[in-house]
């Protein structure tokens, strides 16, 4: 059984709350509806590449960092033959669309070639319009039926700009098989519940830490143990529903502060995780 269970204390942070890249991608041109297999590289024309789901983590200039929902993480670089666009909603219709619309959190299926070293080159970048239209909100802040919720998050920060010290109103455990980062449906359900059960707690945000048991070496262990957090926070943003901006900086933590003794397989079992840790300033709580 894995219910959200309280404890004492406050945890020490050094994660702070993410924050987008600034970085402007090249604008694309292209008009045509179908995946540009045109990419040329130094003058060579260079084979499909697979093709990456997942959702925008990163930008910088012009590469992107898609994150999959088992963690896996894809740098792709866009290009001026970059094809990027919209399906259904208000930015949909099949309109072409600059690369400024590749924001942080946006969920994209990225059609790609393959470079050389196995580098990743975007041939066409496509995305639900409604997807576009909440991150934009969530970016912007713009959009009336965000003004309070806007206004409410910024408050927040300031007012924790320079609190680093926390109370843990809870804890979630949810539990992995050996060297995987998959969720099971009983993990699923579990992320749900104490985000739901988070959600009625004022001023409360998620603190997600990955953790592995000690089999492999420390280096495939930091690894693995920051793909089970990053699983964990895309099902919690995807499926239950819950808000980027009240999520710290997750982290992976390999084989430190183990539950149980490493020497026995239930003892493993146990410390094959990820905590999903509610917390709540001290300067804020029960407020």
């Amino acid at each position: 059984m894995h219910a959200l269970t309280f404890k004492p204390g406050a945890l020490v942070l050094l994660a702070a709350l993410s924050l987008p890249f600034a970085a402007p991608l090249a604008a694309q041109t292209a008009e045509a509806p179908q995946a540009n297999s045109n990419i040329v590289v130094s003058g060579i024309r260079m084979p499909a590449g697979p093709d990456v789901k997942g959702i925008i983590a990163a930008r910088n200039e012009d590469k992107i960092k898609v994150v999959a929902a088992d963690g896996t993480a894809s740098v792709i670089t866009v290009t001026e033959e970059t094809k990027i666009k919209a399906s259904g909603g208000l930015f949909g219709g099949g309109a072409k669309l600059g690369a400024d619309a590749l924001l942080n959190g946006l969920p994209v299926t990225v059609k790609t070639k393959l470079g050389e070293g196995g580098a990743l080159f975007a041939s066409q970048i496509t995305f639900k319009g409604g997807d576009l239209k909440t991150a934009r909100m969530i970016r912007q802040g713009t959009e009336q039926q965000f003004a309070e919720q806007t206004a409410a998050t910024e408050a927040l920060r300031g007012r924790m700009a320079d609190i680093d010290k926390y109370n843990i109103k809870g804890t979630t455990n949810v539990y992995f098989a050996t060297g995987k980062w998959a969720l099971t449906p009983e993990a699923k359900n579990d992320l749900c519940t104490a985000a739901s059960s988070a959600e009625s707690t004022n001023n409360a945000l998620l603190l997600v830490v990955g953790y592995t048991d000690d089999v492999g070496s420390e280096e495939y262990n930091q690894v693995l143990s920051e793909k089970r957090a990053a699983a964990v926070i895309n099902y919690l943003q995807q499926y239950c529903k819950w808000k980027p901006y009240r999520m710290l900086t997750p982290t992976g933590m390999a084989e430190a502060d183990p539950l149980a003794d490493n020497s026995t397989p239930e003892g493993k079992a146990q410390n094959r995780r990820v905590s999903v840790n509610v917390l709540v300033s001290k300067g804020l709580d029960g407020m």
